[in-house]
């Protein structure tokens, strides 16, 4: 009777919808969702964005396919690691000054239906381009 408890229990956690990743062994797939905390820096002129200026951002559980949003637009970034995400901004990318909005989006994995959550969305900070 103990062991079909626990099988019962262990098909629970793993088909519960939003399931912690963690406990599902078939979630071996999916991403995390991006935590952004910092941009570096956080002020630019636009003169500096004209000549092209690098932007830093901190945060933790960024991944390969991790990508900077800026005003709404996904860009590819270089991952120098789990915690830190660096772009080029220039005038393709910003036209002009004002506030400029920055977030992480990580795309899901291969997670299929299993209750996993993969990927997600960052909060928003904002970059002043001066």
């Amino acid at each position: 009777m103990s062991s079909r408890l626990s099988l019962v229990a262990l098909l629970a956690v793993m088909f519960l919808p939003g399931c912690n990743n963690t406990l599902n062994p078939l979630c071996g797939s999916a991403r995390p969702a991006p935590l952004i905390g910092s941009l570096s820096p956080s002020t630019v002129s636009f003169g500096q964005v004209q000549q092209g200026v690098m932007l830093t951002v901190n945060g933790s559980q960024f991944v390969s396919s991790s990508e900077v949003v800026i005003n709404g637009k996904a860009l590819s970034a270089t991952v120098a690691s789990g915690q830190q995400l660096k772009i080029l901004l220039t005038t393709s990318v910003i036209s002009g000054p004002g506030a400029v909005n920055v977030s992480v989006l990580t795309p899901s994995g291969n997670s299929a239906d299993l209750g996993c959550t993969s990927g997600g969305k960052s909060s928003v900070l904002v970059l002043t381009v001066n």
